[in-house]
């Protein structure tokens, strides 16, 4: 085995690899708790169904009123059942879901008439965060429908304002636009929490490789030196123990300070650094679809300040990609200070979470300023400022 074979085998006990068993596992975790909240938000929406209820109890009694109720608890089971298992449905499966939710809300218009428009939500839901815009077809028709049918149907004895009145018209768009929202934003969460796995197992490939690059440099020279002191003072020990000594001397300082070496090779990959923060934030950047304008160097910054400055980056970016909807995303440096700004939403700073709270109270630590707020006509600025020799 060759030289670098051996230093590059000797890194894997330094920084431990991904477990696949164990990551597997996280994720099913996660898979599993994020259906049981789905499930359990979807059953509190559930709660817009008495309106249907009420109407069926107001129009029949006996067995009308108990088959309306059975009914509408098929259509409740249906509905959770697809938000329990959309993940694993397959295109088939789902349509032919989405086709008995239909079959149930016509069924029970004879018995909760213009109420049973209501169910509509449910289905708007279901089709938005499945098919995405491409619902927006069966979204107009279901309003349309909630709309124009009360007063079509002679017996209901309604009319257009009254349909109008009953606010479901209104709902069903509205139910569709929030939908769409919630899939903007958990399409995101998806893509960035991917970048940033993948980020993570490039990173720790990355760093091992480097670890091995810098021992190869930092020992080959040093062992060599130190095998052929060691031979020479072995061959001259009898013959000239002095210089034997020296030679020995000299052995244990180079040994001490390739040990020192490797150590600052070792633990520098636990340091948080400006470079390698600016670099993780592009691709996380560039994976969320964001332009990342970054200056090309990190010299003007005083030395003292590449640590606090790597996290600004960190809990900056961390912000511009989950709150900002931003196109572009800009950083700038000095000796001293930081800057972060994009094109988004903007905002206000009571929004902006934990994580800018704890950079305030970084940034206090190291005797500098946080300012953050919003720019006009819109976007987001952070700027941080510290001390000529301050120590973060």
């Amino acid at each position: 085995m060759s030289e670098s074979a051996v230093l590059s085998t000797g890194v894997q006990s330094v920084i431990d690899p991904i477990d696949p068993a164990r990551a597997g596992w996280r994720q099913t975790q996660r898979r599993w708790l994020a259906g049981r909240r789905r499930v359990l938000l979807a059953a509190t929406f559930l709660v817009y169904l008495t309106f249907t209820g009420v109407d069926v109890a107001r129009l029949h009694r006996g067995v009308d009123a108990v088959a309306g109720y059975t009914v509408l608890g098929a259509f409740a089971v249906v509905y959770l059942t697809m938000v329990a298992t959309a993940p694993r449905l397959s295109p088939r499966s789902w349509w032919t879901l989405v086709s008995v939710m239909v079959a149930l809300l016509c069924a029970e218009l004879p018995f909760a008439r213009s109420g049973a428009f209501v169910m509509c939500l449910y289905i708007t839901a279901v089709l938005v965060m499945r098919l995405g815009a491409r619902a927006a077809p069966a979204v107009l028709a279901m309003t349309l429908a909630a709309l124009l049918v009360p007063a079509l149907v002679g017996s209901w004895h309604q009319t257009v304002g009254d349909a109008f009145g009953d606010v479901t018209p209104v709902a069903i768009p509205i139910v569709g636009l929030a939908a769409f929202a919630v899939l903007q934003i958990v399409n995101g969460n998806e893509a960035l929490a991917s970048a940033r796995v993948e980020l993570e197992r490039l990173g720790a490939e990355n760093e091992r490789n480097r670890i091995a690059r810098d021992l190869h440099d930092l020992l080959g020279h040093s062992l060599t030196t130190i095998t052929v002191k060691a031979g020479l003072a072995h061959r001259i020990g009898a013959a000239d123990p002095g210089r034997a000594l020296k030679e020995m001397a000299e052995v244990e300082a180079l040994a001490r300070r390739s040990l020192a070496d490797v150590r600052a090779a070792v633990s520098d990959y636990r340091e948080v650094t400006l470079t390698r923060e600016l670099a993780t934030a592009r691709e996380v950047l560039r994976a969320a679809g964001v332009t990342a304008d970054f200056p090309g160097a990190v010299d003007v910054v005083a030395p003292a300040n590449h640590e606090l400055f790597g996290w600004i980056v960190r809990e900056g970016v961390t912000n511009v990609v989950r709150h900002a909807h931003a196109g572009v995303c800009s950083v700038r440096l000095t000796a001293t200070t930081i800057e972060l700004r994009d094109d988004g939403v903007g905002g206000d700073a009571a929004t902006q979470g934990n994580g800018l709270r704890g950079l305030r109270e970084r940034v206090a630590s190291a005797g500098g300023t946080v300012q953050a707020g919003p720019l006009q006509p819109h976007g987001w600025r952070l700027l941080v400022s510290v001390p000529a020799g301050a120590r973060p």
